[in-house]
């Protein structure tokens, strides 16, 4: 439980008093108490407000939102406000201010723009952050810490090229080592003191010129941007030992660490901003992967919007039924809060027209404060009952944000070569079959799970090949994918043939890879039916020419020069099976390979459910909550497992067969 002085999922957002006339706030409040409201989120961007000078701080003003809010009932997530630093600091100190990947000085504006290696921006964040814990760090209504707001910033700068050179000598201590794994003899890039090592910019080349430095600069920036995290959750965590300390996270993506920065928060909190046609497996990878950061634990679903975006090229409404859907997969999939940004409309700047619980209209007669009031008083209804439940999956995809960015940098040997689409190409197999997953890195532990999936596992950091063989020989099903096993953790080739030091687990060796034109494409052609495979399949993209090396071909090509080479094969290790996908298939073959599969390890779902119809479940003490998502804009039957099944928000009671409205919500219990 994150916190329990409120034993229930926690359900407001981001409020932005500081915007508004004080005589405002107490219609706030009557409308927070109407629609449920139990916690907001203050104050995320005021930084200018609590110290409008280098030696000035006023907390009055906050001192009073907090006193209303408290007074109402309602909780606090007190955010340190340290995400857009006040225009005096930018004047005075412009060394905060960051360059660009292009060389370009920024000047003050935005939020998020700041140096993250500026000794004056570390200090004040770090001074304001001490001043909040000491003021509210007893206040009753306290439930959690939230630092800086969607962290971000890369710079350029002189303090950051200076900052990188002694990352760089703690990490490899000499130059001769630094030389040796970022290859620089090539192009006669060899460095003979630290200060010859540039931060690697649009100034010097691009970054897929040398990998080496560019992956250690992203490392190094995400280090860096961490320590800012971390200079102030030291300081609050000193003051207040027992409040859990957070930041959200504005997606997945690439720019952090994120599994590295999991292990400083206390709880992981992220931002879900889906596009209206997004597939909604893209948006449950997503959870499944912040799930994953800490092992599972429960996370913070910290921003959604109400209603509409204001920054996607198309704002789409989303459509009745859909805020309340898509806020329970969030929970379904590990999520023990459901807030929002924002909970009152902006009357001006970028976000004014970003959906929020109380329109411009100012009043509860809406469409959708009326929506969130229904999903106020469903979530009071089920308490704690899901609190800290957490979901068992056999199944894991292997995800790291340090092979995403290396396949993102490296030169060659496809420009439409996506890591991301890739994983959710995978990943949508298994969400279609609705057999749960968890969302690892390669530093997880694999012994738990029965099937690891790792499409494009480009990038092999140490030890995660032994422990990939060790899961195999003890019985584990492990399958991969075309252009894996190619690199170590500094993109050196390693050598001896691909997949490197998957060879022996995989028993092939591939010997080309061939990159096809946007046009082209090639057949993978089943030898005899597999499970649910059989006959002809589209392929393209990349199509690896290999040999076999103990292991078996189920499919081979069906056209070109390497027509009856190998497309996909199995291999048995020990007592398990390793599977090779040496192309890109069509999404129907994944489908069916992911079936067949799941089939042989008995991994099927105990419920029928149509396409669009998503089943997940969590797991608490002895019991089981089944949630059932239709997707649908239409009405679904889903057929039950034998037994009988109460819903927790209906109250019915079910057998055999299930129909759900339109974007309906079931969330399922054996009824004893």
């Amino acid at each position: 439980m994150i916190n329990d002085k409120l034993p229930s999922i926690y359900y407001g957002g981001d409020y932005n008093p500081d915007q508004w006339p004080e005589e405002v706030w107490q219609e706030d409040m009557r409308m927070f108490k109407l629609a449920g409201i139990n916690i907001v989120t203050l104050p995320v961007f005021s930084w200018a407000k609590l110290q409008p000078s280098e030696d000035t701080y006023d907390f009055e003003w906050l001192d009073k939102i907090i006193a209303t809010v408290a007074k109402e009932g309602i909780f606090l997530c007190l955010a340190t406000s340290t995400a857009a630093q006040p225009a005096w600091m930018s004047r005075l100190y412009p060394e905060v201010l960051p360059v660009d990947i292009d060389g370009r000085k920024r000047t003050h504006g935005s939020r998020v723009n700041f140096c993250p290696n500026s000794r004056v921006y570390r200090m004040f964040s770090q001074r304001l952050a001490t001043k909040m814990a000491e003021r509210y760090g007893q206040h009753p209504s306290l439930l959690v810490w939230h630092i800086g707001n969607e962290y971000a910033p890369h710079c350029y700068c002189n303090t950051c090229a200076s900052s990188f050179r002694t990352w760089l000598q703690k990490k490899y201590g000499t130059l001769e080592v630094v030389n040796r794994v970022w290859n620089m003899s090539f192009w006669s890039h060899t460095v003979y003191e630290w200060e010859d090592i540039v931060p690697p910019t649009n100034l010097n080349g691009n970054n897929r010129c040398f990998q080496g430095i560019a992956l250690d600069y992203k490392r190094f920036m995400s280090d860096a941007i961490l320590a800012c995290y971390q200079g102030e959750y030291d300081i609050i965590k000193r003051i207040t030992p027992d409040i859990k300390i957070t930041s959200n996270i504005w997606g997945l993506f690439n720019g952090l660490d994120l599994k590295k920065w999991a292990d400083h928060m206390d709880v992981v909190s992220w931002d879900s901003y889906p596009q209206m046609n997004e597939p909604m497996s893209n948006v449950a990878m997503r959870h499944d992967y912040m799930r994953g950061l800490k092992d599972g634990q429960p996370f913070m679903l910290m921003e959604q919007t109400p209603s509409q975006q204001n920054w996607q090229p198309y704002n789409s409404l989303k459509r009745p039924g859909v805020m309340r859907l898509w806020s329970y997969q969030a929970i379904a999939h590990g999520a023990d809060t459901v807030m929002f940004f924002q909970l009152r409309r902006s009357v001006g700047a970028c976000e004014k027209y970003h959906g929020a619980l109380i329109a411009h209209a100012g009043h509860e007669h809406t469409r959708v404060f009326q929506e969130c009031t229904q999903l106020g008083k469903e979530l009071q209804m089920l308490g704690d009952t899901l609190l800290d439940s957490v979901t068992e999956s056999k199944v894991a995809l292997l995800f790291d944000i340090d092979t995403w960015n290396a396949v993102e940098m490296t030169s060659g040997p496809s420009v439409d070569l996506d890591y991301l689409k890739q994983a959710q190409k995978y990943y949508r197999a298994f969400y279609d079959l609705n057999v749960s997953m968890d969302v690892i890195s390669p530093l997880s532990d694999f012994s738990k799970y029965e099937l690891i999936i790792a499409p494009v596992m480009y990038m092999l950091k140490p030890g995660v090949s032994d422990r990939l063989k060790s899961f195999v020989k003890q019985g584990g099903t492990f399958v991969t994918s075309f252009f894996s096993g190619i690199v170590n953790e500094n993109d050196l080739v390693t050598l001896g043939g691909y997949p490197g030091e998957l060879r022996d687990l995989l028993g092939i060796w591939v010997e080309e890879m061939d990159a096809l034109q946007p046009e082209m494409t090639n057949r993978i052609m089943m030898n005899s039916t597999f499970g649910e495979l059989h006959g002809e399949y589209e392929c393209g993209l990349l199509c690896d020419l290999l040999h076999l090396e103990g292991a078996e071909a189920l499919g081979v090509y069906g056209r070109d020069f390497y027509a009856g080479m190998p497309a996909i094969t199995r291999n048995t290790f020990g007592q398990g099976e390793a599977y090779y996908v040496a192309t890109d298939p069509e999404q129907r073959f994944l489908e069916q390979l992911s079936k067949t599969i799941c089939e042989r390890l008995n991994l099927t779902t105990a419920h029928q459910a149509p396409e669009g119809v998503e089943i997940r479940s969590r797991q608490k003490d002895d019991k089981t909550y089944t949630f059932v998502l239709n997707h649908n804009a239409y009405e679904t039957a889903i057929l039950l497992n034998v037994g009988s099944y109460k819903d927790l928000l209906s109250h019915r009671v079910y057998e055999r067969t299930l129909v759900l409205e339109p974007h309906g919500v079931a969330i399922l219990e054996i009824n004893s």
